[in-house]
């Protein structure tokens, strides 16, 4: 009697795993950004499964953003440089970011301590084999506050 019941059990428990629901893909992340210009993650994994992809930016340091502002842009690898300098030039009024730049996959605007925002994405923005970069365009902080940004299945 006991080992057919724990039978039952374990044939209950197998068709449980075998027919529960598949889990939602993961189509937000968080990112944290400090005073000692370092984004506290080097890769980010977008499922092509989201319809939307969100990136919340945190700026967990003291510094105001005319200091030590950090922001959060995506563009292909290969154009980082010039999406970079261009934002330079753009300056804080502009966030760092060219108006209207269409090598720029997202961008979120410029944070200082304590402040934290928001940007949304199309993953189809995205090509199945591209090679994405996020970083920080706030002047001299691209060098280090960088990362690949990788769209799976």
């Amino acid at each position: 009697m006991l080992l057919r019941r724990l039978a039952a059990i374990a044939t209950t428990a197998v068709l449980g795993i075998a027919c529960a629901p598949a889990f939602a893909a993961d189509c937000a992340v968080e990112i944290d950004g400090n005073d000692a210009m370092q984004f506290n993650r080097k890769e980010i994994e977008v499922s092509s499964a989201c319809k939307s992809f969100t990136v919340t930016l945190r700026h967990s340091g003291k510094l105001p953003k005319q200091a030590m502002g950090h922001n959060w842009v995506l563009a292909k690898t290969a154009e980082v440089p010039m999406v970079a300098s261009d934002g330079i030039a753009a300056g804080l009024a502009n966030n760092y970011v060219k108006a209207g730049d269409a090598r720029v996959v997202a961008h979120t605007r410029i944070l200082g301590g304590g402040e934290s925002d928001s940007v949304s994405f199309s993953p189809a923005k995205l090509a199945a084999d591209g090679s994405y970069t996020f970083f920080c365009s706030f002047p001299g902080h691209s060098t280090l506050m960088k990362g690949t940004l990788k769209l799976v299945k």
